[in-house]
């Protein structure tokens, strides 16, 4: 059965409980538990800072504690310097499942003195295989910057220092082409080894003299939903706190999107003839 945008966020408001949070500065001791690394994973400066470490013998990552069914999700991120070549830094929320929805940022590593690569991608109902691609404009690894993912009934909009970059729209109900909207998903961020194809191709080979590698963090924000199933909402459509909820890209919102894609995309599948013979995804059309 189609749904229409207005009657999902009807759904958020009686189904169950979404309690908004507003995590400013977020203490990552309070919304992030450590899934992996063994000792890889530090916490500092009293929860404000967390560095992912990777070396020969692991990577590492985190998780956080709550679920969330929308929201406007930031973090800062300074990547690993220097040759990065073969590292993947990832940083996405994702349920669980075969049929699982996720929304993807991984910043592939290079050599010295040669651009990362942000792999971006969206899954719905298991099913991924819309990747786009873009170098950045500025050194990622020389300071910290901000990466947003704002996902609500109308869009998933990806952002970097406040540029989207990225929109896939909610066509559901016009179109029939599935969206995210119905399962919670964990922020999820990890540093791992990806020497046989993050860089060049598998080409350049991660040089494990460099290790450990690491990734930092600081100033986590979630203005979210969280879910719990059995009560009411607290998300409610006339907050001015909730405007995530509706928001959408405007004109100039739009314009920025064109000029990042027009100078820094690398990849976009749909303009992939070689892997699409038959005709590109119907979205490609109409986002």
């Amino acid at each position: 059965m189609k749904t229409s945008v207005s009657s999902i966020i009807s759904f958020l408001f009686l189904s169950f409980l979404l309690v908004v949070v507003a995590a400013l500065a977020g203490d990552f001791n309070q919304e992030f538990d450590v899934t992996w690394g063994d000792g890889r994973v530090k916490i500092l400066e009293n929860g404000q800072l967390l560095t992912l470490s990777l070396d020969k013998t692991s990577g590492s990552g985190f998780r956080s504690k709550r679920q969330y069914i929308f929201g406007k999700i930031d973090m800062k991120i300074k990547l690993v310097p220097g040759n990065s070549a073969g590292t993947v830094t990832t940083y996405y929320l994702s349920s669980l499942g075969p049929t699982h929805d996720e929304i993807d940022f991984e910043f592939l590593g290079n050599l010295s003195g040669d651009p990362y690569i942000l792999h971006t991608n969206v899954f719905t109902q298991g099913i991924g295989d819309r990747e786009q691609q873009f170098y950045l404009w500025f050194d990622p690894t020389k300071d910290f910057h901000t990466y947003s993912i704002l996902w609500n009934p109308r869009s998933i909009i990806f952002s970097v220092d406040g540029t989207p970059i990225r929109q896939f729209r909610n066509l559901e109900a016009s179109r029939g082409i599935p969206y995210p909207k119905n399962q919670p998903m964990w922020i999820y961020s990890s540093l791992w080894d990806a020497e046989d194809w993050a860089t060049r191709g598998g080409l350049v080979k991660t040089d494990w003299s460099q290790a450990p590698f690491i990734a930092s963090y600081r100033n986590f924000n979630a203005q979210a939903c969280i879910w719990s199933s059995g009560s009411t909402s607290s998300c409610s459509r006339n907050s001015t706190a909730n405007s995530w909820i509706t928001e959408s890209l405007d004109n100039s919102g739009q314009a920025r999107i064109k000029w990042v894609q027009k100078n820094y995309m690398v990849y976009n599948y749909c303009t992939d003839i070689k892997r699409f013979p038959q005709g590109f995804p119907l979205e490609c059309s109409l986002n």
